[in-house]
Order: C-alpha cells, then sequence, then structure tokens
C-alpha cells in the first residue's frame, strides 16, 4: 500500500511541475495582455488543479497555501480585483515558493515558513478580504432562488454517483467529500443498495452514491469544480433548493444498520483514526486504457535505447556472418532481422525525441526578472519551439541558453535612456529559435542591442594575456575569444555577470555535446549566438569507410556524395588537395596523411564529399564499405579532449570504427593552415620515410586514438 502512495504522489509532484511551467507562461502573458480573460481563467484552473490535487495527495499545506491565490484570481476572475504589476510579481513569488514546497515534499531542501506567511499576507492585503471570507457567487449562477442574488448562503442538492472505474485511476470519494465541505455546512447520506453480495464484489470498484446538502454562498461553478477530475467518471447532480428539507431526502432504502454504519462518512471520520488513502493524480478518461499518451521515467527510457544499440552491434555481426557463409536462408533471416532492427531504431529514436518548447519558456521568466532588476525593457520572442531533439541533448541545454540570455541582457542591451539616444525603440528584444539543418539543430539567441566592440574584445584578450599584441586576427576569431575561460570585458562585476564564467560554461556544455558556436555581431545592431547540436547523441546513420587498417564512420546527413579519386586527377592537380566535380573545384583532405597513417601508392580512391559550414569538402579514403547503422559510444577519459572524433563504434567483427566530425575536422585543418603548420600534402620528409607529416595542434590526440584504433581493428569487415 506504502508503495501505491508513493507511486501517486510521486505522479502529482511531476504533474505539478509541469502545470506551474505552464502556469508561469500564463502569468508572463498575462502581465504582457492585462486585459485577456482567457489567460486569467488559464491561470485560475492551474491554481485550482494544484490545490485540488494537493488536497486529494495528502499535500494540505501546499493545498491551503494555493488555495489563497487561487481565491485573489476568482476575484479577479469575477471581475472584482484587476490585473496588476504587483499581482503579477506576487503570484511569481507564490509559484516559486509552491515549486519549494515540491521540492521539500521530495526530499530535497526545505520551503521557507517566513516567506509564504509573508506572500499570504501579501495577497490578502491585495484582495481586501479576511482568509477565510467565502467567496462571493458569480453573477452568472443560477437564479434559481432568490437567495443566491442576495449572496446569502444557498442549499443545495447535490448527487455523486462514482462510476466503476473511478477508484482505479486513484481518486477516493472521502477526500473529495472533505473537499466539498469546505465550501459550507455539508449534510451527506450514502446509498448503498447497489453493493453485490461478497463473492461478486471488485474491491478496486465504488459501489455507494452519496446524497449531499450543502449550504454555502459558493455557486454551481464553484462545487462543480470540487469534481471537475472526475466529471468524467461519476454521475452529478447539482441543484438549488428554495426550501430546505431536515434531512436529505432519501432516494435508495438502505438496510437500518448500514444506515447507522455509514450515515455520514464526513462526520464519521473525525472519530476514526486518519487513514492516508491511495492518492488521485489523473482524469478516469488518461487511464491506460483509453490514453493517448503515457509517462515513462527517464531511466527506463534510457535503458531501451541502450538495448536498442546493442541489438542493432548484434545485428550487424549477424549479418557479416551471413555473408560469409553465403547460405541463402541465413541471409534471408538477417536481410529480415536488419529491417526489424532498422524499424525499432528508428522508434526509439523517435521516442526520445521531445519539442524544445519547454525548454524555451522557462526563460520567460529569467528576461522578466532580469530586466526588472537591470531596469530595462525587454521581450522574449519565440521561433521554432515545436522542432525537436533528443531528450538527452534538451536535458543539457538549460544552463548554455541561461547564460547567453544572461550576457545579451547585462551587456548587449543598453538601457531604455541610451537607446532612445540612439534612435532606438526603448523596448529591446531577444529571439530564442531553433530549426533543424540536416542531422543538427541550429538554437540561435539574438537580441537587437548594442553589439560587441571587437576592437575591445582585442584590447582585453592582449591584456590577459590571451593573443600576442601583433597577433592579425579575422572578426570570427575575435569574437571567439569571447568563449576563452575567464574572459570577461566587463570591469566590475555584477549579480548578473561580469566574472568571465558564463561564456565557458557554454562552450563547454556544447563541446560535451559535439555541437559548434558561431557569434556574428554588427555594432549597433545586435549579437547573434547560434549553437549547431547533433539531433541525436544515441543512434545516427553513418557510411563506413577504411583508411588503411583503420575505419571510420562519416554522418549520412552530411556526406553528398562520393566520387572516385586516381592518380592521374592528382597529377593534374599539380599536386594540390582539390578535385574537379562537374565543374566544381572541391578542396580535400587526406585521412592517411592527416591521421598520420602509413602511406601507400593506390591506383584509385574514393572522396566522400560533406556539407560544412565552410563549404563543400572532400575526405580521402581507400574504400567505402556502405552505410552503417551507428551506435555512438563514448570515447575514454584519456581522449575527452579529442575534439575532431565523435565517438565510437563496435563493428559487427569487433571492430573499433570511429566517428568523425567533418565540420571540426574542416575547421582544424583551416586553422592549422592558417599558422603555417603545412600538415596537408606530402613533404620530402614523409616522402623519405613513408609516413605523414608527424601531426602538431588539435588533432595529435586525434591520431593517437586512429593509430590505436588501427592496431587492434583486426582484418576488418
Amino acid at each position: 500500500m506504502t508503495e501505491t502512495i508513493d507511486k501517486y504522489k510521486q505522479a502529482f509532484q511531476e504533474e505539478a511541475r509541469e502545470i506551474l511551467v505552464e502556469l508561469e507562461a500564463s502569468l508572463l502573458e498575462l502581465n504582457e495582455n492585462r486585459g485577456d480573460k482567457e489567460l486569467v481563467a488559464r491561470a485560475f484552473r492551474a491554481l485550482h488543479t494544484i490545490k485540488g490535487s494537493g488536497a486529494m495527495f495528502g499535500f494540505d499545506e501546499l493545498a491551503a497555501f494555493t488555495h489563497k491565490l487561487e481565491n485573489a484570481f476568482d476575484e479577479v476572475r469575477n471581475g472584482r480585483l484587476s490585473v496588476t504589476s504587483e499581482l503579477v510579481d506576487l503570484s511569481l513569488a507564490a509559484l516559486d515558493q509552491i515549486k519549494a514546497m515540491l521540492e521539500e515534499s521530495a526530499g530535497r531542501g526545505a520551503a521557507n515558513r517566513i516567506i509564504s506567511a509573508e506572500i499570504l499576507a501579501k495577497v490578502q492585503r491585495l484582495t481586501g478580504k479576511p482568509e477565510n471570507r467565502p467567496a462571493e457567487t458569480p453573477a452568472s449562477a443560477p437564479l434559481a432562488c432568490p437567495a443566491v442574488a442576495s449572496g446569502a448562503a444557498l442549499d443545495w442538492l447535490v448527487r455523486f454517483s462514482p462510476g466503476p472505474d473511478l477508484m482505479r485511476s486513484g481518486a477516493n470519494p472521502l477526500l473529495l467529500l472533505r473537499e466539498l465541505k469546505q465550501l459550507g455546512s455539508l449534510r451527506v447520506q450514502a446509498s448503498m443498495a447497489a453493493i453485490p453480495p461478497l463473492r461478486e464484489l471488485d474491491p478496486e470498484r465504488c459501489y455507494i452514491a452519496w446524497d449531499m446538502v450543502l449550504t454555502t454562498a459558493a455557486g454551481r461553478e464553484a462545487i462543480s469544480d470540487v469534481f471537475i477530475f472526475v466529471a468524467d467518471s461519476c454521475e452529478l447532480t447539482i441543484e438549488p433548493a428554495c426550501e430546505v428539507p431536515v434531512e436529505p431526502q432519501r432516494i435508495e432504502s438502505v438496510p437500518e444498520q448500514a444506515s447507522s454504519e455509514a450515515a455520514s462518512p464526513v462526520a464519521a471520520e473525525s472519530n476514526a483514526p486518519e487513514k492516508k488513502f491511495p492518492p488521485w493524480g489523473r482524469r478516469a478518461s488518461d487511464t491506460p486504457d483509453n490514453a493517448s499518451s503515457i509517462r515513462v521515467p527517464a531511466a527506463k527510457l534510457d535503458q531501451f535505447v541502450n538495448l536498442v544499440g546493442e541489438l542493432v552491434t548484434v545485428q550487424a555481426r549477424l549479418v557479416e556472418v551471413a555473408a560469409r557463409r553465403e547460405d541463402p536462408e541465413v541471409v534471408a533471416v538477417a536481410e529480415e532481422i536488419e529491417r526489424l532492427t532498422t524499424a525499432l531504431r528508428e522508434n526509439s529514436i523517435s521516442i526520445r525525441m521531445l519539442p524544445i518548447r519547454g525548454t524555451f519558456e522557462r526563460f520567460r521568466r529569467l528576461v522578466h526578472d532580469l530586466a526588472r532588476d537591470l531596469h530595462k525593457e525587454v521581450e522574449l520572442t519565440l521561433e521554432g519551439a515545436d522542432t525537436e531533439l533528443d531528450k538527452s541533448v534538451i536535458d543539457q541545454l538549460n544552463d548554455p541558453l541561461m547564460h547567453l540570455i544572461r550576457n545579451s541582457m547585462d551587456h548587449g542591451i543598453e538601457p531604455p535612456e541610451a537607446r532612445l539616444a540612439a534612435k532606438k525603440r526603448s523596448g529591446a528584444s531577444i529571439h530564442l529559435s531553433a530549426r533543424h539543418s540536416g542531422a543538427s539543430v541550429l538554437i540561435s539567441v539574438a537580441d537587437d542591442g548594442g553589439g560587441i566592440d571587437a576592437g575591445a574584445v582585442r584590447e582585453r584578450a592582449i591584456e590577459k594575456g590571451l593573443v600576442a599584441g601583433d597577433a592579425q586576427l579575422t572578426e570570427a576569431e575575435i569574437f571567439a575569444l569571447i568563449l576563452a575561460p575567464g574572459f570577461s570585458t566587463a570591469r566590475q562585476v555584477t549579480d548578473v555577470s561580469g566574472r568571465g564564467v558564463g561564456m565557458d560554461v557554454v562552450r563547454r556544455k556544447v563541446d560535451a555535446l559535439r555541437g559548434t558556436i558561431e557569434i556574428a555581431s554588427q555594432p549597433g545592431r545586435g549579437t547573434s549566438v547560434t549553437l549547431r547540436l547533433p539531433l541525436t547523441l544515441a543512434i545516427i546513420d553513418g557510411l563506413l569507410v577504411r583508411v588503411g587498417q583503420a575505419y571510420f564512420v562519416l554522418p549520412l546527413a552530411s556526406t553528398l556524395e562520393c566520387i572516385e579519386l586516381t592518380r592521374r586527377d592528382i597529377e593534374q592537380a599539380n599536386g594540390k588537395h582539390v578535385a574537379n566535380v562537374r565543374g566544381e573545384i572541391i578542396p580535400y583532405i587526406r585521412l592517411r596523411e592527416y591521421f598520420n597513417l602509413p602511406i601507400e601508392q593506390l591506383e584509385r580512391e574514393q572522396i566522400m564529399v560533406a556539407e560544412t559550414e565552410e563549404g563543400r569538402y572532400g575526405f580521402v579514403v581507400d574504400q567505402v564499405l556502405g552505410d552503417h547503422q551507428t551506435v555512438i559510444k563514448n570515447l575514454g577519459r584519456f581522449y575527452r579532449h579529442v575534439d575532431l572524433v565523435s565517438g565510437a563504434t563496435i563493428l559487427g567483427n569487433g571492430t573499433v570504427a570511429l566517428i568523425l566530425d567533418p565540420q571540426r575536422l574542416v575547421r582544424d585543418a583551416l586553422r592549422t593552415l592558417a599558422a603555417g603548420k603545412r600538415r596537408l600534402g606530402k613533404t620530402a620528409a614523409a616522402r623519405g620515410n613513408g609516413r605523414a607529416p608527424v601531426a602538431s595542434g588539435s588533432n595529435a590526440g586525434a591520431v593517437v586514438l586512429v593509430e590505436s584504433a588501427a592496431a587492434g581493428g583486426g582484418a576488418g569487415p
């Protein structure tokens, strides 16, 4: 029983956190559109949901706290209170306190009761209502009785008959009656005529119905709200009674003994020890029998994807064995398993793909609070929030985006006076966008602030010893200095930024995701920072290639085509690393030379042409072995700083193949050439010892890794 209760409590905590995210977005939007009644109703429903389900789960303190804030929005909803900045800020503070209570209930931290009391006191002053004053009847309530219009207490006849599946969804009728009793004076009579003989009784079904008389000043809507979450799994009637009967009308004849034992569950509970019932957490319509979605713990999902990855590796081994034995029956089975494995792999990846909207929406609150603290007018706009990304990538995006937005708010966006002096509108904007680009997602944070002063960045870098005083740097290289550890142009540290930590965090997080960062800025026009991230970190489609005894995988999404390279083509290019592809000159990188592998004179090689941010580039390999479902395995800690290799995968025969990052390869080659380190092309020394030049610079670790993999790689597939 305890395990069941804990399960439902955990479900409530998860759902409550999701509701709080939506509530926060509604409050921030309401601050901009204060006359929007739908936003008010949305906020009220969110608070009512947390209050009602919290009470049913046994979170009494949280429910009582939320109830006071719900009353304030009920006043707004009925036109007796206006939406102000004070109300929105107070609601956001209350939302933070609810989060703290949820964390405390989960055993993480403790909620400050003093803050709770201060918030409730401010709510009471704002509404001007005593704490326990019952809500007035809305003007829209039915006018069946004169008492309703006058706002006096009215008797309501309530008939509540739970459906057969109500308790199976975790709902507890007794807790509903407790909440109903909070609206006023309640008299209850239970009808148990439907209870079957003991041998036919289903312990998970509720056979009891209740006839009640509720005396309250609340309207029909408030009474109905008590049952809002079980409305789909019960029969409910609520009717006003102009003449109040002394006893509720009995619809069913009940045996005298049963009537005396269960005439009033609410009254009886005061004399019985308090019990903790299985809490309620969702509508009956959301039960597994007819649910359109279900909750799955992230750990189970990760385990599922890992198992699929192992299956892909075993399937590759089966294909290799089938090809080697040349048995038609085994080949047919291997092909069928390959088809099923491919479908399962794609399905497992799609399950992990989630829209990035939830992450984006969190930053509305950050922008709102920082704008208030910095005395700036800033609006956050979103684009592409429905773009889907692997959950493992989304989970690591919060910190980079937070630091980028804080940096824009503090450094990029000017105060309103400075913007007006520069003939800009006083209100600034930050644009957060996401879009797909091949196998990657581009996430951009752009502002219309003052931009980056490249000269100031260069001077600061020289001052900190990051570059030499006479160094010739391009604008892109200057902007890249911002990402250096400890770098900051701010002369004064503030609560927001200035310590030189934020952008370094962005760089490290993006590097861990095998992504890249691009910074663009125009003085006086604003700055844009774009993160290029992989769609998934689990399984990708790739092209398996061989270079000597080493095997590599190139991501299929960035590969355009494969062309042949002959010795004659090399001679016609006068030794330059370029190829003529249908009239287009494409530079290429010889992986054999780049990774310091033994030189061999081959009559024919293959060029894999890939699309990168620097344009089209080729990668020369000995042989293209074909498509390969690549399960990405992380490199060991010894190789964690090797940027040119995204990871490794295990082939069917146990050989290790390294997964290359074409974008980083090209950037490293261009950077090496600009620095005067000619690694590409043969040199006299290379001709003398039969090997390419010894690697230096950022690919030195990659060379060691490639040589290690080639030495232990075996014969290959």
